[in-house]
């Protein structure tokens, strides 16, 4: 495809700039003016095979004005166009989010292809594909780094590491002991336990969950086993934990824990 002059290039930039602001200013003409009759949209909402036509296009705008009108963005971070002869295409990063997302998700762009063809001596756009990046947890990678997490209290055990151990701990964790209260509230107690028992065997804890099972859901997580703590040169002893986690902005954190033998019988 030739290279046509830089001269469409630059009609094209002012045709995305000038349509953007109308998207902003809620204009419904003016966001209609430069798109060709039988235009297709893959957008961000379903339908999954796109909107088509002009008609269905118009009828997908005022939902997003009301966005808009309630404080959204839709500004141009980056924009590239390449001119052909007849066809042309650009690509673009975009803010397109409520104020309080873009202050708890600064990072995220909304991504937008357009497909621009000439008609009648000028251009139209015949395509737009408007995406965010799939930002869904990978459970592979959530169960692993719940593993992790629990891998660092078994290190952090034998080391005689408190700091390290209540690192990973919620501060509204509600922790169930096999002794002592009937629960243990906020970071603040469940510490004083984890002290407690490091103090308890001064020599050093060995901690294996041999058996350790993990689910994850979204932002929760649960896992269990069976606990082999074995003091230095002391026998093991086995306990049953099931522990909850949560995903916050700096790692997955216990939210509660759950330790109990089974009762004699």
């Amino acid at each position: 495809m030739a290279i046509s002059d830089p001269k469409d290039e630059g009609e094209i930039r002012e045709l995305i700039e000038r349509w953007a602001r109308a998207v902003h200013a809620g204009d419904l003409e003016a966001v209609l003016a430069d798109h060709s009759r039988d235009i297709v949209m893959f957008d961000v909402p379903p339908p999954h095979d796109g909107v088509r036509g002009i008609d269905a296009y118009e009828r997908t705008w005022p939902p997003f004005f009301a966005f808009q009108a309630a404080g959204g963005s839709f500004d141009i971070l980056e924009l590239d166009v390449t001119a052909g002869t007849d066809v042309a295409f650009a690509y673009a990063l975009m803010v397109c989010d409520t104020p309080a997302e873009r202050a708890a998700h600064p990072e995220r762009r909304l991504r937008l292809t357009l497909g621009l063809r000439r008609e009648d001596g000028r251009w139209v756009v015949a395509h737009e594909h408007h995406s965010f990046a799939d930002e869904s947890p990978i459970a592979e990678q959530d169960e692993q780094a719940i593993r992790d997490v629990q891998r660092g209290w078994v290190e952090d055990t034998a080391a005689g590491d408190l700091e390290g151990l209540v690192a990973t701990i919620a501060d509204d964790v509600v922790s169930y002991e096999m002794a002592g209260k009937m629960s243990y509230d906020g970071i603040d107690e469940v510490r004083e336990v984890c002290r407690a028992g490091l103090e308890a065997s001064p020599g050093g804890v060995g901690w294996e969950i041999p058996d350790l099972q993990v689910r994850v859901g979204g932002d929760l997580a649960v896992s269990w086993g069976i606990d082999h703590l074995t003091p230095t040169g002391g026998e093991t002893v086995r306990s049953r934990g099931t522990r909850v986690f949560r995903r916050t902005p700096d790692g997955w954190r216990m939210v509660h824990q759950h330790l109990s033998f089974p009762a004699e019988g």
